[in-house]
């Protein structure tokens, strides 16, 4: 067999590899090592802490997106606008929250199958609700978020990782409760056109 010239190699360089397939390089629920200052026990809990606010986060996003989509009635406009703007700040999270399990030696949670078996927010139908129920979802989710979120922070600072916490508080907990205001003031059972 001839050995291949320097042109055949310069074209085959060209065209793209498809269908590889090779062994995992890391293991879902496996930590590699990271010279950051923190134990494996610690980078342990917060990677699966981490993940379990992640796996809620992207399901807030998600119903966001939903919720973005189906809308109807007279704050059409309004609602329509504030779930997407609440969506791309959820998915600002989502990468924020990704980004630390991975910086922790961790595996981020990231298909869809993997998130829906994981999320402690319920599931919606797959049909369109009204905005007030849809409001009552998203506030409900948001309230699952912020109680574990809580709980984590604290966590995360009795075990030293002051990053761990830093993000959530700074990041989740106040993003999170800041929606939670402008979606909850959608709730009020306020005259639309009236005094009383």
């Amino acid at each position: 067999m001839a050995k291949p010239t320097e042109e055949d190699v310069a074209l085959k360089s060209a065209e793209p590899l498809v269908h590889q397939h090779a062994p995992e390089v890391q293991a879902y629920g496996h930590l590699i090592r990271m010279p950051i200052a923190l134990s494996e026990h610690t980078r342990k809990e917060s990677v699966g802490n981490l993940n379990q606010l992640l796996a809620d986060t992207i399901t807030i996003r998600d119903l966001y997106k939903k919720h973005h989509w189906q809308v109807a009635g007279p704050t059409f406009s309004q609602l329509h606008l504030l779930f997407d703007k609440h969506c791309d700040e959820q998915n600002d999270l989502v990468d924020e929250l990704a980004e630390r399990i991975q910086l922790l030696g961790g595996v981020s949670i990231a298909m869809a199958p993997d998130v829906a078996a994981m999320t402690l927010i319920p599931r919606p139908p797959r049909g369109r609700e009204s905005a007030p129920v849809q409001i009552s979802r998203l506030l409900h989710a948001h309230e699952i978020v912020l109680k574990e979120a809580r709980t984590m922070a604290r966590l995360a600072a009795q075990s030293g990782d002051d990053g761990s916490n830093d993000l959530i508080v700074s990041n989740i907990i106040r993003r999170n409760e800041l929606q939670v205001w402008f979606v909850a003031e959608h709730a009020a059972a306020l005259p639309l056109t009236y005094a009383t």
